[in-house]
C-alpha cells in the first residue's frame, strides 16, 4: 500500500511558539525570543490547541505550566522540531559556502581534455566539496538523474539549458597512424575519404555521426564509411593508434600522440571546428555555491589546460 507522507495543512503552525513557551514557561519571554508580540504568540498557541483539540498549557496570572497533554506533545514534538531546525541549518550551510556533493556527467574524453588537470587543484581549494564524476556518452537528464551539471560539446546541449563556455572552439583533426598511411596512402581532398576506412562514432541517440570538413564555402557534414564504429572518442583514438583507419577527433585529445608522431594529421586545410566545451545546468536560480565555485575554477584553468 502506498504511504501518504503529506502533512496536513497548517499542522506545523504554532509548534515553534509552543516549544519556546514550554521552554521559558512564559508567553512574554517566548515572544521576546521570537521577536513577536505576546498577543501573536498567544494566538499561535491557541490555534495549535484548537487543532489538537486539547489544552496544552495551564495559565494563571503568575505562571504557565504544561498540561499532561502538553507534556506528551512536547516530548514528541521537540525532537521533530529540533530535526527540522537542524535540517534548515544544514540546507542553509550548503547555500552559504561551497560544500556537499557535486555530481557531474561528462563524456570520457572530456575527463582527459579538461577535467583531469583541474580536479586535484579544485579539491585542494574546496575540501568541503565532494566531486563525483560520472563518465558516460549518454546525455543524462540532469534533474531526473540527480546531476548538478554536465560538460558537453556545445552542439549536444539542449537549448533550454544554461550553458557557459569553458573552451574556445575545438579544431577537429583528421588523423591516422603512420602504419595505416603507409598501407593506404594519404587522402588529398575530402572526396578521397570515400576510399579510406574511417572510424566512426555512434551518438547516444543511435545515429552514426558524420564527419565535419571545411570546404571553400564553409563547413559540411560528410558521410564516411569504415570497418569500425565506436561509442566514445577515447576508443576512436585507440583505434586510430592501432591502425584501424582514419579518425576525426578534437585536436587536444590527440595532442600528445600527434606531437610524438604516433599519429599524423591529414587534410589539415580542411579541418573544421566544433563549438567547444560548455558546462550546462538547468537554471541560474539553482546555482549553489559548490557549482559556482567549480564553474569559476574551471573557467580559470580551462584554456591553460588546453594550450599546454
Amino acid at each position: 500500500m502506498k504511504q501518504d507522507y503529506t502533512i496536513p495543512r497548517g499542522a506545523l503552525d504554532g509548534v515553534e511558539a509552543f516549544v519556546r513557551v514550554a521552554e521559558r514557561r512564559s508567553f512574554r519571554q517566548a515572544a521576546a525570543d521570537l521577536d513577536i508580540t505576546p498577543s501573536a504568540i498567544s494566538q499561535a498557541v491557541r490555534a495549535l490547541e484548537a487543532r489538537v483539540g486539547v489544552a496544552l498549557f495551564t495559565r494563571t496570572t503568575r505562571s504557565v505550566g504544561l498540561t499532561e497533554a502538553g507534556q506528551r506533545f512536547l516530548e514528541q514534538a521537540r525532537p521533530a522540531f529540533d530535526a527540522i531546525v537542524s535540517a534548515t541549518a544544514a540546507a542553509r550551510e550548503l547555500g552559504a559556502k561551497p560544500s556537499g556533493l557535486l555530481r557531474l556527467t561528462v563524456p570520457r574524453s572530456v575527463v582527459q581534455i579538461i577535467l583531469q588537470p583541474v580536479l586535484a587543484s579544485f579539491s585542494a581549494r574546496y575540501p568541503d566539496v565532494v566531486v563525483e564524476v560520472v563518465a558516460s556518452e549518454e546525455l543524462a537528464d540532469l534533474a531526473r538523474d540527480g546531476f548538478d551539471a554536465g560538460i558537453r560539446m556545445g552542439e549536444f546541449i539542449d537549448p533550454d539549458m544554461v550553458a557557459l563556455r569553458l573552451t574556445p572552439p575545438l579544431r577537429l583533426a583528421m588523423l591516422a597512424s603512420p602504419d595505416y598511411l603507409a598501407r593506404c596512402g594519404h587522402p588529398a581532398t575530402p572526396a578521397d575519404l570515400a576510399n579510406h576506412s574511417c572510424v566512426r562514432i555512434r551518438r547516444s541517440n543511435g545515429t552514426v555521426a558524420p564527419w565535419r570538413v571545411l570546404e571553400a564555402d564553409g563547413p559540411h557534414d560528410l558521410a564516411v564509411t569504415g570497418s569500425m564504429i565506436v561509442n566514445d572518442m577515447p576508443t576512436m583514438l585507440s583505434a586510430a593508434l592501432g591502425g584501424a583507419g582514419l579518425a576525426q577527433l578534437p585536436a587536444p585529445l590527440a595532442a600528445e600522440q600527434l606531437a610524438s608522431g604516433l599519429l599524423v594529421e591529414v587534410l589539415a586545410d580542411y579541418a573544421a571546428s566544433s563549438p567547444g566545451l560548455f558546462i550546462y545546468f538547468p537554471s541560474r536560480a539553482q546555482v549553489m555555491p559548490k557549482l559556482r565555485a567549480f564553474i569559476d575554477h574551471m573557467k580559470a584553468y580551462a584554456q591553460e589546460a588546453l594550450l599546454n
